[in-house]
């Protein structure tokens, strides 16, 4: 196909490379999801059951290093695109790396390799998870705003079809067939996404391509960064499985955590002090701060999906709804990992019109208060969870699903109150000159939140007499927050300057 022809394909119709892009997305969050959905179950699964047998405190702590370590990786992972190799290289890489990694988790072998190919694939969906969304954007470059929200919308689909099947796919084979096919399944469908990438590439035509605009030297400093830092990781990584340095990973995790929560302290006190930013700008900075802050907050509960709610589905929750052709007549724990996505799915659709409805009465609410409606919301989530612990520990056995059913759907709830509008409201209030960074302190807060669900979920594992305390400290954090949220709005709004 030419490239006059490529550039005239369409899709839904938007040009043919949002496809590429849909499906390239698609499978890496399928690929993701499956891996998460099977992360807790495997290390905590016994030894004779195909897992590594650990306890739930150690599964959670990696749990969260793995998954603060994705959004972490995000960081550099723009900035390599931005200074050496360009987005649409990121996203092949990343892709490769993922695959890799997804591989190494499927041969049988000892922790050392495990924790290596946890490593790789957060290395690699540092490169691509924020490149693809960035060649999204450099597809509608000259195209109007509600063109490009409507790209974007189709995108978060593809986000979300991959995290719904994902459970059902890897999930499926990792609890029933063996957790390293899981793995390797995983791996597979990374790698039809990166077939179908490199088949259908000539469609983006040329957004994504290398940056030609960056001066000789600054790409030499760039690469002595690059180098330096893989060296850093490299030694460290080594230092850790050699045993030259020993720590655990509970404390491990703890270290990371302190280091993220640093970095973003520094990072702000340093655009105060040498940002040159007016009075206007300085408050609108502060206003990220605060959102970034309750992102970490959200997201320390909203993520626990993966550790103390995966515990809950596997040990606590009755999976016999749909008969016997599962082993012991019950479906795979993962499966409850889908709920969530399936909800944005459904819901998507009635918060956006619910939104344009109370706009054209003047009523949409702040972003503060949006904020502290979906930080409310979590908390009422894990309230729900308080009833059914406590039934547990009352009567013995197990609770049926629709206690889980209804934490997801509580927590969904929240998440579209605050995670659309939050990456909305960063991209409005950065300053100029500080867009990209600023949408890195968000990834930064969702990095120390998920961190903090792995760490928070292997603290409660499938302990049901902790629960009802642990649930109700998360209800309290959560219906607090969401409450200082509403209490502060009048003061953030003005400090938004008419942003909404």
């Amino acid at each position: 196909m030419t490239n006059a022809a490529a550039s005239q394909a369409t899709f839904l119709g938007h040009p043919r490379g949002l496809a590429t892009l849909f499906f390239t997305e698609f499978f890496e969050r399928f690929s993701y999801y499956g891996l998460r959905a099977l992360l807790v179950l495997f290390l905590t699964a016994a030894v004779a059951q195909g897992g590594f047998g650990i306890d739930e405190k150690t599964a959670g702590a990696i749990y969260g290093l793995y998954a603060g370590s994705v959004y972490l990786f995000s960081l550099p992972g723009g900035w390599v695109a931005d200074r050496l190799i360009g987005a649409r290289r990121s996203i092949w890489y990343g892709g490769i790396l993922i695959s890799l990694g997804d591989f190494l988790l499927g041969v049988p072998g000892g922790p050392g390799l495990f924790y290596a190919g946890l490593l790789v694939i957060a290395l690699g969906t540092g490169l691509l998870k924020p490149n693809v969304s960035a060649v999204v954007g450099d597809l509608y470059v000259d195209q109007s705003g509600a063109r490009r929200d409507s790209a974007f919308s189709i995108f978060y689909m593809g986000i979300n079809l991959g995290a719904t099947l994902a459970p059902f796919g890897p999930g499926t084979i990792g609890e029933t067939v063996g957790f390293r096919w899981g793995f390797v399944t995983a791996g597979a469908a990374m790698l039809i996404g990166l077939a179908q990438f490199r088949m259908t590439e000539h469609y983006l035509g040329e957004a994504g391509l290398p940056p030609k605009d960056v001066p000789a030297a600054e790409r030499r400093r760039a690469l002595t960064w690059l180098a330096a830092g893989l060296a850093v990781l490299a030694a460290g990584t080594a230092a850790f499985a050699l045993g030259l340095v020993r720590v655990s990973i509970v404390t491990l995790a703890d270290w990371v955590l302190w280091f993220m929560i640093v970095l973003a302290i520094a990072f702000f006190a340093i655009v105060f002090a040498f940002g040159r930013l007016d009075a206007v700008a300085r408050k609108r900075v502060a206003v990220i701060a605060v959102f970034c802050l309750c992102a970490a907050l959200f997201f320390g509960g909203f993520e626990q999906a993966g550790s103390t709610l995966n515990l809950f589905a596997r040990d606590l929750t009755d999976r016999s709804l749909f008969g016997g052709f599962f082993a012991a007549h019950e479906h795979p724990a993962s499966w409850y990992q889908s709920v969530n996505p399936v909800y944005i799915i459904l819901l998507s659709p009635v918060f956006a019109w619910f939104w344009i409805a109370l706009g054209r009465r003047n009523l949409d609410p702040s972003a503060p208060v949006k904020f502290g409606i979906g930080l409310a919301l979590l908390g009422l989530g894990f309230g729900t969870l308080i009833f059914a612990a406590d039934l547990i520990i009352a009567h013995g056995g197990k609770v049926g699903p629709q206690w889980l059913l209804l934490t997801y759907l509580l927590h969904t709830t929240g998440e579209l109150c605050l995670s659309p509008i939050g990456l909305s409201n960063v991209t409005k209030l950065a300053p100029r000159g500080f867009a990209s960074q600023m949408m890195g302190t968000w990834f930064l807060g969702t990095a120390i939140g998920n961190n903090l669900a792995g760490r928070m979920g292997g603290d409660i594992g499938s302990d049901v007499t902790a629960m009802p305390g642990a649930f109700l400290r998360m209800t309290l954090v959560g219906v607090g927050a969401g409450a200082i949220l509403f209490l502060l709005s009048p003061l953030l709004r003005r400090w938004m300057g008419g942003v909404r």
